[in-house]
């Protein structure tokens, strides 16, 4: 019997590993889902909330808001666009219907927008607000939590 060569025990080896961190990343996000949909302490998930507040606030947004929305949400990849809008739609109308609107202002989508971003993107967040020329001032005190 033949024995394989060198190189290709070493292009097995190399696909091994692609596989195993593909799978790993793959993990990684399939456990993040999980815990979103696990039930908190009222009962409900995260999801569940997301959901929720989508639901209750569909008939307050206007074509400015809904526009505004999609100029927010441009910076995330394509693949996580609609995940990322719906769970900063979900605490725009949340902002929204807490202030007691009855339509969902600009001013909400930009207090909801900033509230929904996790610290981690605030640098991000804050420079993509310079770039476009929108105000946050009123709300930076939400940036220092």
């Amino acid at each position: 019997m033949k024995v394989a060569p060198d190189w290709f025990m070493y292009f097995i080896v190399f696909w091994a590993i692609v596989m195993v961190v593909a799978m790993s990343i793959g993990g990684f996000f399939m456990f993040r889902k999980f815990l979103k949909v696990l039930p908190m302490r009222d009962g409900k998930s995260k999801l569940d909330w997301q959901n929720y507040w989508v639901e209750r606030s569909r008939s307050m947004w206007n074509d400015d808001s809904k526009s505004l929305l999609d100029e927010l949400v441009s910076p995330v990849p394509t693949a996580f666009r609609d995940i990322a809008k719906h769970s900063i739609a979900a605490k725009i109308g949340q902002v929204a219907i807490e202030h007691g609107a009855s339509s969902v202002t600009r001013e909400h989508c930009i207090e909801g927008y900033i509230r929904a971003t996790p610290k981690r993107d605030y640098r991000s967040l804050v420079s993509f607000l310079d770039r476009q020329g929108i105000d946050y001032a009123p709300y930076k005190h939400l940036l220092n939590k």
